[in-house]
């Protein structure tokens, strides 16, 4: 039934930056890791690039598996630590960069020289102090943007007060159900069909 007045169309929200961003970034770092690896193909010959590429996998794997390893080496000790209830100390010189060298490894096994590159950047001790100082500035500082914003339940709260279909349709349940039979029960017969 209409009302004969206009129902206007909802508005589009605008799209954040990250997510037109991202795509053309992924997009032009795929073109340029292929262009590069043409390149070097073209001036040696495809069994270096094969050989380059394997060379950052199998480095890639062994850094890996080597921060998890001392990870797993930290986690331990300071569980230890705490049952048998002598004080952690404040910090070990290796149990800082972790992640970092994960991520070098897994930048390592993706195919292509920049990400070769960055890869091996992030194994270098003074870069991974550099980058998990702005990392944790950068959170650092969204965490205090999100509390000046309120708490988690507003912002879930928002979103959803905020839905630009976000209509309410009155209705109620109704269930068919047959006398002498608690609510809840199965039916022993087969289901009826779907059409009518």
């Amino acid at each position: 039934m209409t009302t004969g007045a206009q129902t206007p169309y909802p508005v589009r929200p605008r799209r954040s930056r990250l997510r037109v961003v991202l795509p053309l970034a992924v997009a032009a770092w795929l073109v340029l890791e292929i262009w590069l690896l043409t390149m070097v193909a073209g001036a040696s010959n495809g069994l270096v690039v094969f050989l380059v590429l394997v060379a950052g996998m199998v480095l890639g794997s062994v850094v890996i598996k080597r921060a998890g390893r001392r990870a797993f080496k930290n986690l331990t000790e300071t569980l230890q630590q705490q049952q048998s209830g002598v004080a952690a100390p404040g910090s070990r010189p290796n149990s800082e960069g972790n992640g970092l060298m994960m991520l070098g490894g897994l930048l390592l096994i993706i195919p292509g020289l920049v990400s070769d590159a960055l890869g091996l950047l992030l194994l270098v001790p003074p870069v991974q102090k550099v980058v998990s100082r702005y990392a944790e500035r950068t959170f650092e500082r969204k965490l205090r943007e999100a509390a000046a914003h309120g708490s988690l339940g507003d912002a879930f709260q928002q979103a959803r007060m905020h839905r630009p279909d976000g209509k309410v349709v009155q209705g109620e349940v109704i269930r068919d159900e047959e006398p002498g039979r608690a609510p809840g029960d199965t039916p022993q017969g087969p289901p009826p069909p779907l059409t009518r």
